[in-house]
């Protein structure tokens, strides 16, 4: 179905952070399956763990124990403040588990008929029905009314407005189940979170006893310079959703929760994929890769890099070039009204050989695999001025 608008391109091999067309061109890939590719493309160690795993079980469901989920749900709690773990196939779908949590939270802790979640305008919590109606771009709404119920926005990083927005839904007794919320954007435009904001809406959530979840899925995993995007925000959610980078390429989600938000009981949420063998033998690989290499120092010695030279480049081209914003590997380049759209600046970019990805009208994203090096950063901005000059 022509459910995607596809660049002119068909990607057939890939090492490390360099891709090949079926033409056999290389690209420099800062796109990294949109934050998913977290070791590189064809890791020599995943692809021997995975092998290894496809030897011996590769999927069982969850009527049955598995050892490699457990082993993995083990090491995202040890690593983080959740007691357990629930496992599903993407984002989208450990939204929707957390919109469940939130609303049984509504029902059995807050006594509220018809829960309401509270999230931010800009937001982008996936594609199925309930995570889209989450989701704050009235774009994504269009054709698919009726939205489901129970979704009340307000602007990103605002605590004035966080504040007057709940006082009005409470204003009658409990009506907010919980607050959904990315520590960073990252379809909406790259825009980090504020630790004040964020503090405060923990501190109100407290109060209240208003689940706090946040949407891991793009800045999670190490993308951020630490384990959780959350981290950089001085604050620890209820519960926390995970997926892209997890699996480093093989689809995997998960939803993560304190023992006082796991709620969920046999029979209320499942998944026939969640979970297997396989995908979880991808997620404990990467886990055990990112400290094995020390990424997460990695991550935010190539974050400064990239910082720096992202700067450097709004300083040579200021009429085109707005600013540098984001956090460890997932940052972006402001661009001017006057200045060419991000999507034709992408494009640009490809016919230079380097591939990246929007974040709206105006924002170019780079979300390169973590084992990124300097060379690679030098080479992603050269190619990336080329583009901008040939568009000027």
């Amino acid at each position: 179905m022509d459910t995607y608008s596809r660049f002119p391109l068909t990607l057939v091999r890939g090492k490390g952070l360099w891709v090949w067309d079926d033409e056999g061109r290389r690209y420099l890939d800062c796109v990294a399956g949109i934050a998913v590719c977290t070791l590189g493309h064809s890791d020599r160690v995943l692809r021997r763990n995975l092998c290894h795993q496809l030897g011996t079980l590769q999927h069982v469901s969850n009527l049955y124990r598995i050892p490699e989920q457990e082993a993995l749900a083990r090491a995202i709690c040890e690593r983080s403040c959740a007691d357990k773990v629930f496992f599903c196939n993407s984002g989208a779908e450990a939204n929707e588990a957390a919109i469940k949590l939130a609303r049984k939270h509504g029902h059995v802790v807050r006594g509220i008929e018809r829960p309401v979640i509270l999230t931010a305008e800009a937001s982008f919590h996936g594609r199925t029905l309930a995570a889209v109606s989450a989701t704050g771009q009235p774009k994504y709404h269009q054709n698919f009314e009726p939205m489901v119920e129970g979704f009340r926005y307000f602007p990103y990083n605002d605590t004035a407005a966080f504040e007057a927005l709940l006082a009005e839904c409470e204003a009658e007794g409990p009506r907010v189940a919980a607050v959904l919320l990315e520590p960073l954007q990252g379809e909406g435009g790259v825009n980090p979170g504020d630790p004040a904001f964020f503090q405060r809406v923990r501190q109100l959530c407290d109060e209240r006893s208003i689940l706090l979840i946040l949407d891991e899925v793009q800045v999670g995993v190490g993308r951020s310079g630490r384990w959780w995007g959350h981290e950089r925000l001085g604050i620890e959610p209820d519960a926390f959703t995970l997926a892209k980078g997890l699996g480093g390429g093989i689809p995997i989600g998960a939803l993560a929760v304190k023992a006082s938000a796991d709620l969920l009981r046999a029979g209320e949420h499942a998944s026939t994929f969640g979970g297997n063998p396989f995908a979880c033998r991808a997620g404990l690989t990467v886990i055990q890769e990112i400290e094995r290499r020390d990424l997460l120092t990695h991550v935010e010695a190539m974050a400064t890099c990239l910082r720096e030279q992202l700067e450097a480049l709004v300083q040579r081209h200021p009429t085109l070039l707005e600013r540098q914003r984001g956090w460890g590997l997932l940052q972006g380049l402001v661009l001017r009204e006057e200045a060419p759209s991000a999507p034709d600046l992408v494009k640009a970019a490809m016919a230079e050989g380097l591939l990246l990805v929007p974040a709206g009208p105006r924002v170019v994203r780079f979300v390169p695999p973590l084992v990124i090096r300097p060379r690679h950063i030098r080479k992603a901005i050269k190619r990336l001025e080329r583009a901008l000059l040939t568009l000027a």
